[in-house]
Parts: structure tokens; C-alpha cells; sequence
């Protein structure tokens, strides 16, 4: 399945995302070569190779919860670049688009 400069329009346009001319046909010749390199791996055969998570065995590492003294509201907030009311105060990041 060809890579089209529509499909790169479609997915910039679900990602709300701008595109020169230039760039979608920079983006389109790209994502050509990795939807090829995936069509590539999937000529490989994979018949008697058990699934895996990760490649490099890995075990996870835990200790037990241990109940340690905690700072309080005004320690945690004594560095804070702006309060409100006894909280952190952030900006908002999320539009109504």
C-alpha cells in the first residue's frame, strides 16, 4: 500500500498538525521507507521463535513500601513559582479546539 501525500494530510490533520508542501512530500517519501522496512521484517520467519517482551532477559527490582516522613504542604510549596490557596498553580495546557 503506497504512502500518499493525502495520507500524510489526514494524519497531520488528526495530530492538528501544519504542513509546508515541502514537508508533507518530505514526510510521504519517508513514511513510504518505513511502512517498506516493516513490510521487510514481515518476510522473516518467525514460525518457531516464542514471543517475547523484552529481547534482554529483565527482572524487576522491588522493595517494600516503606512509610517515611513526607514534607509538608509549606515545605513542598516553599520553592513553587506560584501558589494558589495552598496548591501548586500551573498553566493551562489543554485548549478548547
Amino acid at each position: 500500500m503506497p504512502i500518499t501525500v493525502e495520507d500524510v494530510e489526514k494524519i497531520a490533520k488528526l495530530a492538528k498538525l501544519r504542513f509546508t508542501e515541502e514537508e508533507k512530500q518530505k514526510f510521504t517519501e519517508q513514511l513510504a521507507r518505513i511502512i517498506a522496512y516493516v513490510e521487510k521484517l514481515n518476510e522473516l520467519d518467525t514460525e518457531r521463535v516464542p514471543p517475547t517482551y523484552h529481547v534482554l532477559p529483565l527482572t524487576n527490582v522491588t522493595r517494600e513500601d516503606q512509610v517515611k516522613p513526607w514534607l509538608t504542604q509549606e515545605e513542598a510549596l516553599a520553592n513553587a513559582p506560584k501558589k494558589l490557596k495552598g496548591y501548586f498553580s500551573v498553566p493551562k495546557v489543554i485548549s478548547q479546539e
